[in-house]
């Protein structure tokens, strides 16, 4: 394997850049910075398969692989060709190529990725027929990033493959349901580190909780999922898996995560995608309305909230009941315990009468803007 380094680019939702550095940095990742969309750090090939499979809040991991200056198609295509492609593919593997152009005197996207494409045939590899970098159930082809911005080429892969909130754990998904990294990085948001217990009197598919319950077991998000990175040149198997299977998970003592939900299916969901993540000790789902939810014995923690909302579900003029009871609950049982809220809607939020304050900007989320709320100790 070659002992060259890249810079890494690990993708984070616009607004939360600065957690994910936090967290790149915890796990001793080469000076991470954010930037626009991400946090760039640096490293050779294990690296890029350790923030695959240790970063709980990285959404993908793409590789900078270099590029060259082309201020026109010929000089693209002759210049792609001389690319070495060999030292990060094998022959034989099917790749999408994505192209942006700015500002460069190569203005055409499409004329330049079938540049690239024709290139990247003459080194032998197959081009993925249909799709786009927007189809991200498409886990079968290897995605080459391609900038054209003031007339500099430069070449990105896609080392995850599927998006990593995948953990290839999770079965049954909700109505709505809350992305795992996002979920991540919203209890990192709150101050979450694993030393607590965390409860969710919506639990859904049960995201919050077994999120919680892994950091707290010190599980690694990757160790249960396959990667595009397991296709390249540079991989090597025995590498992988002594990477892959070092560290047992562990069992922290006295900590409960748990969640309730009025929906006995939902209940079920969640026991079993806690079952599939090796969690199955350390949580616990039932089956309670809103406004029988109730702490698990032991310290004070978190409660987590991913209450429905206006443009997610149904009609938010009838949600405003639901939040007030939600509020009069964790006021009545909850004293003590800090709360995080995900909500599109503030007046939501306020309708909780809980001393909730929005946590940094509102971040997207499944086609809407979604705003992180949070309360200390209730009173």
């Amino acid at each position: 394997m070659s002992d060259d380094t890249y810079e890494i680019f690990l993708q984070a939702p616009p607004g939360l850049e600065p957690l994910l550095a936090e967290e790149a940095r915890e796990k001793g990742f080469a000076a991470p910075a954010p930037v626009p969309g991400g946090v760039t750090t640096r490293g050779g090939w294990e690296e890029v398969w350790r923030a695959n499979l240790e970063l709980r809040g990285a959404g993908r991991v793409l590789v900078r692989l270099g590029g060259f200056m082309a201020f026109h198609l010929a000089q693209l295509d002759k210049r792609a060709r001389k690319f070495p492609w060999g030292d990060v593919l094998r022959p034989g593997e099917t790749v999408r190529v994505d192209v942006l152009c700015r500002r460069s005197k190569i203005y055409h996207a499409g004329a330049a990725k079938q540049r690239i494409e024709t290139a990247l045939e003459a080194f032998g590899a197959v081009i993925a027929q249909g799709g786009d970098e927007t189809d991200e159930t498409d886990a079968t082809a290897i995605a080459i990033k391609v900038r054209i911005e003031d007339n500099e080429v430069s070449f990105s892969l896609d080392s995850s493959g599927e998006p990593l909130h995948r953990r290839g754990t999770k079965q049954f998904v909700g109505k709505a349901p809350m992305r795992e990294t996002l979920a991540a990085l919203f209890l990192r948001a709150c101050g979450y580190a694993g030393r607590e217990p965390v409860y969710d009197p919506m639990c859904g598919s049960g995201t919050f909780v077994i999120e919680a319950a892994a950091i707290a077991a010190q599980a690694r998000p990757g160790a249960r999922r396959a990667f595009a990175f397991e296709r390249l040149a540079s991989f090597d198997p025995a590498r992988w898996r002594k990477m892959r299977d070092a560290g047992a998970v562990a069992r922290p003592e006295g900590l409960r995560f748990a969640g309730s939900d009025r929906d006995a299916g939902a209940v079920a969901g969640a026991t079993a995608n806690a079952a599939r993540a090796g969690l199955e000790g350390l949580t616990a789902f039932h089956h309670a309305a809103v406004s029988d939810a109730a702490p698990p014995e032991g310290p004070k923690g978190l409660v987590m909230i991913n209450p429905p909302y206006g443009g997610r579900i149904g009609n938010k003029k009838l949600l405003y009941g639901l939040h007030a009871a939600l509020g009069e609950t964790l006021r009545r049982n909850f004293e003590g315990w800090r709360v995080g809220l995900v909500t599109s809607e503030p007046g939501l939020a306020r309708a909780t009468g809980l001393p909730l304050k929005p946590w940094g900007p509102p971040v997207p989320h499944g086609g809407l803007k979604v705003t992180l709320f949070t309360a200390p100790p209730l009173g």
